[in-house]
């Protein structure tokens, strides 16, 4: 059987260099006072300090965890983007009105990368501008980010026949 399987991640290098930024911003008032020689401790840093230090230290480890999983075969599409997902989600054949890959602009149609819910539908992406776009029956769409289009259409085509795509 042939199958289509991609597992992505926020691992874009100007995200990561943008988070250092940010977490090494915080520390440049405290290694300013350090270096200076003026009375420095922790216990007299601003709220603002604590609060960035606490958001950064959240907000980069669960980027870190976030997974986009997609498996594409016989039986239908399934998806999971952890941690939002506990199980993985199955799309049947049987459900899908037409499916096929598209380029597609991210910020434009979707408001950027990520789970994403909005008029076009929704969207589960974390980079690039690929994605396999279902419709369903039901008139509801979603479109899943790829990295491999071309892969992914080859495999559709394989198991699933478009009408008027």
């Amino acid at each position: 059987m042939r199958i289509f399987e991609e597992k992505q991640w926020f691992d874009q290098w100007w995200l990561w260099a943008l988070f250092l930024f940010c977490f090494g911003a915080l520390f440049i008032r405290p290694v300013k006072l350090f270096l200076s020689g003026e009375s420095f401790s922790l216990d007299t840093m601003e709220p603002g300090f604590w609060i960035g230090l606490t958001v950064m230290s959240l907000v980069i480890p669960v980027f870190r965890l976030l997974l986009l999983h997609t498996e594409i075969d016989d039986s239908g599409i399934t998806y999971q983007f952890s941690p939002f997902h506990r199980s993985k989600k199955r799309i049947r054949w049987n459900e899908v009105k037409k499916c096929y890959t598209r380029k597609y602009q991210p910020i434009l149609e979707y408001g950027g990368w990520g789970l994403r819910m909005g008029p076009k539908g929704n969207a589960y992406n974390v980079k690039g501008n690929f994605g396999v776009q279902i419709e369903f029956k039901n008139g509801e769409k979603l479109l899943i980010g790829t990295q491999n289009p071309e892969r992914a259409q080859y495999i559709i085509d394989k198991y699933f026949k478009n009408e008027g795509v």
